[in-house]
């Protein structure tokens, strides 16, 4: 069981973001680098040592040269009562004014290239560099040995403890990813262990019956819920249905002129043909071109353990979710899809800098993340650096909050989800969505899910049931409170979890739909007991909310002929205005029906009523800023025309 690192307070947490830590001295000419071993390798979790010839590559990440600087430029563009508001920096005045120089990058390499490692590419915003050698070579360079350690049902390599370098280099460094395996916490939820040559995944439909709008069909059939009849779930919310919900089709804009990068992990070889034909079927109006598709995946990285290992097939279906949604939302918007092939250690960090470094988009979309914040603090770093570049040259980095509300059901004890809770990305929480008809929004209120399954004539648990999942919040242990949560976020929720009178980051920021039980349609290849081929079903959780958000956020751009950038300043300053809708609680419940093998109906059915905003949590829905659905929901028009 994970707790989220009580140490990254001292160490990471610096004026509300997470900023470079000198080198500690130790004996024998070394500096350690803080927070750069994983809490969770322990002595008594340490499963086998790591053989000396296997083989690694990680990233040693350069420090900027003025990390202060950077921070106050990345505000200055993003804030608007800034002068120089939405005057963002290109890449080469980045890396002009912050990158780390010349001759660090070369004192790196030279100090890898001794130590008897092969360098690989440096990318062009020099913010780190890369190496590939044995674990033996790793274990001498950096102090340490290395061990596989049980963790979340799993096995990940760590160093046994702090990694350190020369001294002379301590101030470079701002921390190394690869040498430990904890970016493989990273995932998405559903992801399943399955190897990198994989056929599609295990099928899955939905039942009848569902409703093609909500409240369309009612349950008068089986037993009462807590005295009332159910509208069967939604069978699949539409493209053109979520953009009514949402106001986008008020607008006449489509999201042309803006590009949305979507980052995970390996790439589906059926992403865009899939795509392509859902918008064909189900929005045929706004076909999906090739040419606004594009993908960039990274090569399979040698140095890797065996392929029997990876999640290759796991993500298949986040990336198909990724892609469609945002194509519904935007359609008219140029979609970049960057994936990682990485086995053991997804990379993700490196997709992220790739689109950062070259400006490839104007909005990323990120739908994985930790359960709770136990990435070690100088890992963090490194991915508070990619995002600080990403504000300064206006590119808006968004993330989902995570599927598992509180995180106090799988942690012990409540945690908010990192990457999420970065100062500079904006967390994206998920709601209930209710499209009627005529699709408008009858309501949203917060997502988080209680299941009561029927059988015997009898709901069990009783009303409102056992918790399933639901939109991530909560308070970082990491992150100060940020400058434009200020006076927003009440103090009894930034105060969780601190010490004295210090104030947390709280998440999320805003909210899209995200229940599975009121989801989106999506197309993708699966692998059925007749064969393989292309199918759809019904899909949530905040890897909905977050391209959801980005897509409305690319329409906004092209009604409004700029780039909005990081958009949290702007939002927080809109708070309790028209652009953006306060989410609060709704009572109701949808009654679901599903196959029991997930395909058809020859093992029987399951009948299980899945209630609204789960009341048995630490986190709630509230009037107001809530650490469920933040700030609220986009508001049609008055959000997409928000200055």
């Amino acid at each position: 069981m994970r707790r989220a690192l009580s140490l990254f307070v001292s160490l990471a947490v610096v004026g509300g973001v997470s900023a470079a830590v000198p080198g500690i001295a130790t004996a024998q000419g070394r500096a350690v680098i803080p927070a750069s071993h994983p809490r969770w390798a322990t002595p008594q979790t340490k499963v086998t040592d790591t053989a000396p010839s296997s083989k690694l590559s990680f990233r040693v990440y350069l420090a900027m040269r003025d990390q202060a600087g950077a921070e106050s430029a990345a505000q200055a563009v993003s804030d608007p009562a800034s002068k120089t508001y939405r005057q963002y920096l290109t890449p080469d005045q980045v890396r002009d004014r912050f990158a780390a120089t010349d001759d660090t990058v070369t004192s790196v390499r030279n100090w890898l290239s001794g130590s008897g490692f092969a360098i690989g590419d440096m990318p062009s915003n020099k913010a780190y560099v890369e190496a590939t050698g044995t674990a033996d070579q790793v274990e001498k360079a950096f102090g340490i040995a290395l061990a596989g350690y049980k963790v979340d049902g799993r096995i990940l390599r760590a160093a046994d403890k702090e990694l350190s370098v020369p001294a002379g280099l301590a101030s470079s460094v701002l921390g190394v990813v690869g040498v430990d395996q904890a970016t493989q916490l990273l995932t998405p939820d559903h992801t399943q262990g399955t190897p990198a040559d994989v056929p599609p995944p295990a099928g899955f439909r939905n039942a009848p019956p569902c409703s093609s709008y909500y409240g369309e069909k009612v349950d008068t059939t089986d037993p009462a819920y807590a005295g009332k009849n159910l509208p069967y779930a939604p069978c699949g919310y539409t493209p053109a249905q979520l953009r009514s919900a949402y106001g986008i089709d008020q607008t006449g804009a489509n999201g042309s002129g803006t590009t949305v990068a979507i980052v995970d992990a390996f790439a589906s070889p059926t992403l865009y043909a899939d795509a392509a034909e859902y918008a064909k079927r189900n929005d045929p109006g706004n076909p999906l071109r090739q040419s606004q598709f594009s993908e960039k995946v990274f090569p399979a990285n040698p140095a890797q353990e065996p392929a029997d290992q990876c999640d290759a097939a796991g993500w298949y279906g986040e990336q198909t979710l990724d892609v469609e949604a945002v194509h519904a939302m935007a359609p008219g918007a140029g979609i970049l899809y960057v994936g990682s092939s990485d086995c053991q250690d997804a990379s993700l960090d490196e997709a992220l800098n790739w689109i950062v470094a070259g400006h490839k988009a104007d909005i990323i979309s990120n739908s994985y993340g930790d359960a709770g914040e136990d990435i070690p603090a100088s890992e963090v770093r490194t991915w508070n650096q990619i995002e600080v570049q990403a504000a300064m040259e206006g590119i808006g980095v968004y993330f989902s909050s995570g599927d598992n509300g509180d995180e106090a059901a799988r942690l012990g004890t409540p945690s908010a989800d990192f990457p999420a809770t970065g100062t500079w990305v904006t967390a994206v929480g998920g709601t209930s969505l209710a499209v009627g008809q005529d699709g408008k929004k009858i309501f949203e209120t917060g997502w988080e899910t209680g299941k009561s399954t029927l059988s015997g004539g009898t709901y069990t648990p009783a009303a409102p049931g056992a918790y399933t999942s639901g939109s991530g919040g909560g308070t970082s242990t990491i992150f100060d409170q940020p400058f434009y949560q200020r006076g927003v976020v009440p103090d009894q929720l930034s105060t969780q979890n601190q010490h004295g009178k210090a104030k947390g980051r709280v998440v999320p920021d805003i909210s899209a739909v995200g229940d599975p039980n009121t989801g989106f349609l999506i197309g993708q290849t699966q692998t059925f007991p007749d064969g393989v081929y292309y199918s759809q079903y019904r899909i949530g959780g905040t890897s909905l909310s977050s391209p959801v958000l980005a897509g409305i956020v690319a329409v906004s751009d092209s009604l409004a002929h700029f780039h909005h950038g990081f958009i949290n300043p702007m939002a927080y300053a809109s708070y309790r205005s028209a652009a953006i809708t306060d989410v609060s609680h709704v009572d109701g419940a949808v009654e679901r029906v599903d196959y029991a093998n997930s395909v058809d109906d020859s093992k029987g059915l399951v009948v299980s009523a899945r209630t609204f905003d789960y009341p048995n949590l630490t986190i709630h829905t509230t009037g107001g800023y809530d650490n469920v659905t933040g700030l609220g929901s986009p508001n049609g028009l008055p959000f997409l025309i928000a200055p």
